[in-house]
C-alpha cells in the first residue's frame, strides 16, 4: 500500500496514527464487540466517547466553563442560518467582515433574517489580503460581528485579531481550529466543520458563550436552535456518531504531542518551508500579502494556463494529489494541515523545484 500527499482543502488527510487505530477498533470499540458505527447513541458506550472527545476539545482549547460545546450537523454552511437566527435577536442587526467565498455566503444568508452590513471587504483584490477593521467600524447596536478566522480559498487569515471592543464576536475556524491557540474568552462563538482539521465530514463543532443561548427567532425550527442541542447534550436526534469518534481521537492525537502550542509550532516550520521557496522561485509565486498569510491554506500560481495545469498533473503522477487551486480562483493551492506531516511539505517543495529546472 502507498499513500499519497494529499494536499486537499477538505476533506482533508487524517493522521495516520488516527487511521490506524480507527481501523484497530473497526469491529470491535472498546471491546463492545461491536463497529462505533453500530452502537446506540443512547448506549453508555457511545455516552462515553462523545463525553471523552468533548473533554479532550475543551482541554486543549481551554475552552473557559461557561462556553457549550456542541456536535451538530449540516456543516459551517447551515451555521450561517442558525447565527442570525439564533443571535441576532436584539436589534436584527449584524455585521459581517468579507473575506472571501465563505465570508460572502455567511453575509447573504444573514441578510435573510435581519439587517445585515458588510463594514469591510478585500474583494477589491480578489481577496488577497485582509481589511483593517476595528470596533470603530461597527453598526451601533448590532447583536454580533462576524469573520473567517481562515480563508480556505484565498489563504488568508487573521494573523492579528481584530479590537471589537465588548462586541460579539462570532468567528467561522473551520480551516484553523486546532492548529494554533486562540483565546476563546474572546468569541462569543466559534464554529467549524470538522473536514479539515478536526475529522471527516459530517460533524460541525460549535463553542458558544451560555449567555447566548435561549433567544432565537420565533420562526427558528427546533433543530436550528442551539438550545435544544445545549440542553439535550448534542443527542436531540442521532448524532454524527462515528465522525465524533474520530474528532475524539484527533484531539488526543494533538493533547498526546504535547497540545495545540506544540502542533503551531510544527505548522509554522512547514508553512515557512513552502513560503521561503515562493518567494524565491522564479517561476512560482504566492498569491496572497505576506502578512496575512494563512499556516493552513497556501494558494500559488504560475504565469501561464498551460504550465499551471501542466504541473497539476505532473504533481499527481508524483503522488501528489488535490493541488488544482478552487473552481472560482484557478491556479493551485497546497492545504498543509494538522496531519499533513512535514516530510509531505519537504517532498512538495523538492519536485516544486525540479518542476522549475526543467520548465
Amino acid at each position: 500500500m502507498s499513500r499519497v500527499y494529499n494536499f486537499s482543502a477538505g476533506p482533508s488527510m487524517l493522521p495516520v496514527e488516527v487511521l490506524e487505530r480507527a481501523q484497530k477498533e473497526m469491529l470491535d470499540c472498546a471491546g463492545s464487540g461491536q463497529s462505533v458505527m453500530e452502537m446506540s447513541h443512547r448506549s453508555k458506550e457511545y455516552q462515553a466517547i462523545i463525553d471523552e472527545a468533548e473533554a479532550t476539545l475543551r482541554e486543549i482549547m481551554n475552552i473557559p466553563d461557561n462556553y457549550k460545546v456542541l456536535f451538530l450537523q449540516g456543516g459551517a454552511s447551515t451555521q450561517f442560518a442558525m447565527i442570525p437566527l439564533n443571535l441576532g435577536n436584539k436589534n436584527k442587526v449584524a455585521d459581517y467582515v468579507i473575506t472571501g467565498q465563505w465570508a460572502k455566503k455567511a453575509y447573504q444568508e444573514g441578510q435573510r433574517y435581519l439587517e445585515a452590513h458588510a463594514i469591510a471587504s478585500s474583494a477589491d483584490k480578489t481577496f488577497s489580503y485582509l481589511p483593517e477593521v476595528d470596533k470603530s467600524m461597527l453598526t451601533p447596536g448590532a447583536d454580533f460581528v462576524h469573520i473567517t478566522y481562515n480563508n480556505t480559498i484565498y489563504g488568508t487569515h487573521f494573523n492579528t485579531m481584530p479590537d471589537f471592543g465588548d462586541a460579539v464576536v462570532v468567528a467561522d475556524m473551520s480551516s484553523s481550529i486546532l492548529s494554533e491557540e486562540v483565546d476563546v474568552s474572546k468569541f462569543g462563538m466559534i464554529y467549524a466543520g470538522a473536514q479539515k482539521n478536526m475529522g471527516p465530514a459530517g460533524v460541525t463543532v460549535v463553542i458558544i458563550r451560555e449567555d447566548l443561548l435561549g433567544n432565537a427567532m420565533d420562526i427558528t425550527p427546533t433543530m436550528l436552535k442551539y438550545d435544544t442541542h445545549s440542553e439535550n447534550g448534542s443527542m436531540y436526534n442521532t448524532p454524527p456518531t462515528y465522525a465524533i469518534y474520530i474528532v475524539k481521537m484527533v484531539c488526543e492525537w494533538i493533547k498526546n504531542m504535547g497540545g495545540i502550542k506544540v502542533m503551531h509550532e510544527k505548522n509554522v516550520k512547514k508553512a515557512e518551508l513552502l513560503y521561503n521557496f515562493l518567494d524565491n522561485s522564479k517561476m512560482f509565486k504566492g498569491t496572497v500579502v505576506p502578512e496575512d498569510r494563512s499556516l493552513m491554506n497556501v494558494p500559488f500560481v504560475t504565469d501561464s494556463e498551460e504550465l499551471n495545469a501542466k504541473f497539476i498533473a505532473e504533481a499527481k503522477a508524483k503522488g501528489f494529489v488535490n493541488l488544482k487551486g478552487h473552481r472560482s480562483v484557478g491556479g493551485m493551492r497546497a492545504s498543509i494541515y494538522n496531519a499533513m506531516p512535514i516530510e509531505g511539505v519537504e517532498a512538495l517543495v523538492a519536485f516544486m523545484k525540479e518542476f522549475e529546472a526543467n520548465n
